[in-house]
């Protein structure tokens, strides 16, 4: 599955659009206290711990992006776009796109 930011695959042309899909990750609530809590502690520095979260989350949108992709019978997802909101004390990471067959 190729996924990516711009609005073509370089050397493919789209045949197809089959629809917006979208993947979302949600971290709790106790890591996002713990990260605003902590931020005295990591001023200056990066927080390895909390890097690897958010990456796991950015993982798991786009994974799951990807599968709903794969399900309507697309090749790509193009125009990918990733959103990070806060809500209720939780992180959502949230990855949107148009998915594609390629011809």
């Amino acid at each position: 599955m190729i996924i990516t930011t711009t609005h073509s695959v370089e050397g493919h042309q789209i045949a197809e659009y089959e629809g917006i899909v979208v993947g979302e990750a949600i971290l709790g609530a106790n890591l996002l206290r713990d990260l605003f809590a902590g931020i005295t502690d990591i001023i200056g520095g990066r927080s390895g711990a909390y890097e690897q979260a958010l990456g796991k989350a950015r993982e798991t949108a786009l994974d799951e992006m990807a599968d709903r992709a794969r399900d309507m019978g697309a090749d790509a997802v193009v125009g990918v776009d990733l959103d990070y909101e806060v809500m209720n004390d939780m992180l959502m990471v949230s990855a949107s796109g148009t998915a594609v067959r390629l011809g």
